[in-house]
């Protein structure tokens, strides 16, 4: 899924975070792996995770222009940092649309922290070993875009354009979730194949799915082109291996050896592309009331 080159992006839509160093409080990098693997995607009050994790060694000062060439959709296309800040204009553009008319509700912007390592958050303080996550406390969502080479390294994923943009778009439906007082009417910390956790996550890859059907339908106010051209098969095909890459059921098999469905927080790869599948091919929010459904 590309870019249309002529869109305009805002450099300041996202803030630029921390770095910690590889070795973080004396926890080994193989050790921030394993935890990664266990709180893949954590979207929902990661606060008990993020207090558990060692203080970072040191944290850079905010740098004001460290995205001064995201500028327009050919830097989007060409660094992965562009394309989180296009992607997530694209999704305030659609969710200020959609929102209203689909889910009864204003749409807030959720802040944007692009970070490397190590980071401080509204939930405490993270390390990369959490993953992509969105924070309910601040409503931001916080990437560290080294996450893409994880998914290729250890998890066999290709993580092309569009997966890594399938990656923002999960954050942001629990961001939108969040609006919807989800986590206030459902037990999200539930664990098991069919608990509160999984249909959360599942309920935001099918968020995320709803956006990759109204991508290429969504207008740049700025420039007046639409922001993404239609995706292929091919682009498709490589968002779903990204969620079938993090499902709980293929992450146990390979870091643990055994698969346990009552100990899931995410889902299983199968249930992660159904859902992801579900809302590309509906663009309906009605379609993904997980909560609703006898199973998942």
């Amino acid at each position: 899924m590309s870019f249309n080159e002529n869109i305009r992006t805002n450099p300041g839509r996202a803030r630029s975070g921390g770095r910690g160093a590889a070795v973080v409080g004396g926890t080994s990098v193989l050790g921030l792996l394993l935890a990664f693997a266990v709180y893949q995607f954590t979207g929902v009050d990661v606060t008990p995770l993020l207090e558990q994790q060692p203080q970072p060694a040191s944290q850079s000062q905010q740098q004001e222009n460290a995205f001064a060439h995201c500028t327009d959709g050919k830097a989007a296309n060409e660094y992965d940092d562009c394309r989180m800040i296009a992607t997530m204009e694209s999704l305030d553009a659609l969710w200020s649309q959609q929102l209203p008319v689909q889910g009864q509700a204003e749409y807030s912007q959720p802040g944007l922290v692009l970070f490397e390592q190590a980071v401080n958050t509204g939930c405490g303080q993270a390390t990369s070993a959490v993953g992509p996550f969105y924070c309910p406390q601040d409503a931001t969502i916080y990437m560290d875009t080294t996450f893409f080479s994880l998914l290729r390294s250890q998890f066999g994923a290709s993580a092309g354009p569009l997966a890594q943009s399938y990656v923002l778009a999960h954050e942001t439906g629990h961001h939108i979730q969040n609006i919807l007082g989800v986590f206030q009417r459902h037990n999200t910390q539930e664990k098991g194949e069919q608990g509160g956790g999984v249909r959360s996550e599942l309920q935001a890859d099918c968020y995320a799915g709803v956006w990759m059907h109204c991508a290429s339908k969504t207008v740049d106010p700025e420039s007046g082109e639409t922001f993404l051209k239609p995706p292929t098969d091919a682009q498709i095909r490589d968002a779903l291996n990204a969620a079938e890459a993090i499902g709980d059921d293929r992450i146990q098999a390979t870091q643990v050896g055994q698969v346990r469905p009552d100990t899931w927080t995410h889902g299983s790869s199968e249930q992660r592309m159904h859902w992801l599948k579900l809302g590309f091919e509906s663009g309906s929010l009605a379609q993904c009331d997980t909560f609703a459904a006898e199973r998942v």
